[in-house]
């Protein structure tokens, strides 16, 4: 069981799911409660994000990126999965508080598109999204698209860029720039758009660009998008640091540690970035064993997980993650059967947390900021003044 090293006491923190596909196992599919070919179509992406808002779910994740089934390589598996952007805007409008955060790659997809697309996710959801970082360090990836392979520190290089160049174009409109004057037949205030006037530095690893902007699309409801990401890929400039471990054991511990090394360098503005475990989990469920079910998914295929893994009872798991939610701001959980593990999770597990105080409670209509505790901030082109000539373009080279 984890020591809380660093406690919060009095302060509730929020349960995130994972949902991808049929669950975290490379062999979910096999005990998916549903028949394989509807996992790639709308009514599965419904009845799942609608489940786990039902159970009390504070965030959908939303994983993205090619998948390799081990089928063509002599296994058994076949994967497969939707675009994490469009999953999440298919689940806007049929959701009221669960709050959607896609994973979106910053090597291989357009800064501006980026930026674009989340601030239509902002809108579709009412201020419900977030913005989980990825960057492919994959030369299969990069061939797809005709890019350079970029690896290592570029990475983060890569991924830095992007969320500064997305920030910068989610402030090119101000707050007020669509004012709809009919007498003047004006539709926007253009002195309340701004250039961004991005480029990429001179030791900038991969192809560098530049992003004239405004951006096409008005400032987003929650004006800047929540930015989620791993801590060693983005330690700063984010709202959620992501955090894993080896163990269940050493979680909490990673996770002070996190937090100390936040605070160390002097980054805490407001509380500082909410800090969220990562955790794998394997329920009993309906008589059998987790470590049996586990076992059974194991010989179809093995396991490989860099996050710690929970296998064990609902009673124990709920026991965990209170002493977890001690020191961390909040859990993201990936099941190993989406179907199977969600819903002992929504009968004891959640309830069991509520009871005990350390769920912040569900907001119907809330927004991911709020339920971070973030204030809506002003842009930072507001005390400017007019951008000479700005149009509602967007380039990029």
């Amino acid at each position: 069981m984890p020591t809380p090293t660093d406690p919060r006491p009095g302060r509730p923190g929020f349960l995130a799911l994972e949902l991808d596909g049929d669950g975290a196992h490379p062999a979910a599919w096999r005990k998916a409660r549903h028949a394989p070919d509807e996992l790639l179509n709308g009514a599965r992406i419904r009845s799942t994000v609608l489940a786990a808002e039902s159970a009390g779910f504070h965030v959908a994740t939303f994983a993205d990126g090619p998948l390799v089934g081990s089928l063509g390589a002599g296994g058994r598996d076949v994967a497969g999965r939707l675009n994490a952007l469009q999953r999440a805007a298919f689940a806007g409008p049929v959701t009221t508080s669960i709050v959607l955060v896609p994973e979106v790659d910053t090597v291989y997809t357009e800064p501006f598109h980026i930026a674009t697309q989340l601030a239509s996710l902002d809108y579709v959801s009412g201020g419900r999204a977030g913005w989980l970082v990825a960057a492919s360090g994959s030369a299969e990836e990069a061939a797809a698209v005709g890019r350079s392979f970029v690896e290592g520190a570029a990475l983060a290089q890569e991924a830095a860029a992007s969320v500064e160049v997305s920030r910068r174009l989610w402030d090119s409109w101000e707050d007020e720039a669509v004012i709809r004057d009919v007498p003047t037949g004006r539709y926007l205030d253009v002195d309340k758009l701004h250039y961004v006037d991005f480029e990429t530095s001179a030791d900038f690893a991969g192809p560098g660009y530049s992003v004239k902007g405004p951006s096409i699309i008005p400032r987003p409801l929650q004006g800047q998008l929540p930015v989620v990401a791993r801590a060693d890929l983005l330690p700063s400039d984010v709202d959620v640091v992501l955090v894993s471990a080896p163990t269940p054991s050493l979680l909490a511990e990673e996770v002070a540690e996190v937090r100390r090394a936040i605070d160390e360098r002097g980054a805490v503005v407001g509380g500082g970035p909410a800090v969220v475990a990562e955790l794998d989990v394997v329920l009993d469920s309906r008589g059998q064993r987790a470590s049996a079910r586990l076992a059974e998914l194991d010989a179809f295929t093995p396991w490989s997980s860099s996050r710690a893994r929970f296998v064990g009872t609902a009673a124990e798991l709920a026991d965990f993650l209170a002493e977890l939610l001690a020191v961390a701001d909040g859990v993201r959980l990936h099941p190993a059967v989406l179907d199977v593990e969600l819903e002992e999770l929504a009968q004891l597990v959640l309830p069991e947390l509520r009871r005990r105080g350390v769920l912040k409670p569900v907001a119907q209509g809330g927004t991911f900021r709020e339920l971070l505790g973030l204030e809506r901030p002003l842009s930072r082109y507001a005390s400017l003044g007019p951008a000479a000539g700005a149009a509602v373009v967007g380039s990029e080279n």
